[in-house]
């Protein structure tokens, strides 16, 4: 098993140290899915939910958990995230959720992206659960990160 970076010689939890480290491009994306129904996905299509515009407010809230990663992860080093971008796909019964997260900086962005992408799915999750009482959330996971020294990753 490969030494666990966050753990110091006696097995306590640590951050790493970055320092010495040259920052780099670096860009990652998560995707989660929200399964919701046909009915709720035609309502929010046709912009008709009580709560008004549900996409609306999950990318803000997507954005906005992006930017504050490291106060809700712990080891997770604050970063100078230079974009955040969440992105919807409706389908038949389900939300698609794809968050993206990109800086020039020391450590990848995964968690960053990862967080939009759960918090975006949260979101649509409370706007939607009067409505579509087996809505649930699904799935969620990296596929893509690209920069630094493990290069690029895609999901197949």
């Amino acid at each position: 098993m490969a030494k666990l970076s966050h753990l110091d010689k006696t097995g306590a939890a640590r951050m790493v140290d970055i320092s010495a480290k040259q920052p780099s491009h670096r860009v990652a994306r998560a995707r989660v899915r929200v399964e919701v129904g046909a009915e709720t996905v035609a309502l929010i299509r046709d912009e008709k939910l009580p709560k008004g515009d549900v996409l609306a407010a999950a990318r803000i809230a997507g954005i906005m958990a992006a930017k504050r990663t490291s106060d809700l992860i712990p080891l997770c080093h604050p970063l100078p995230i230079s974009s955040v971008g969440v992105d919807f796909a409706l389908l038949d019964d389900a939300v698609d959720i794809t968050a993206e997260a990109v800086t020039d900086g020391k450590t990848g962005v995964e968690m960053e992206a990862m967080t939009a992408a759960a918090v975006a799915a949260l979101t649509l999750y409370d706007m939607v659960k009067s409505l579509a009482r087996g809505a649930h959330i699904t799935n969620l996971r990296l596929i893509y990160k690209s920069g630094g020294k493990s290069g690029t990753y895609e999901q197949d």
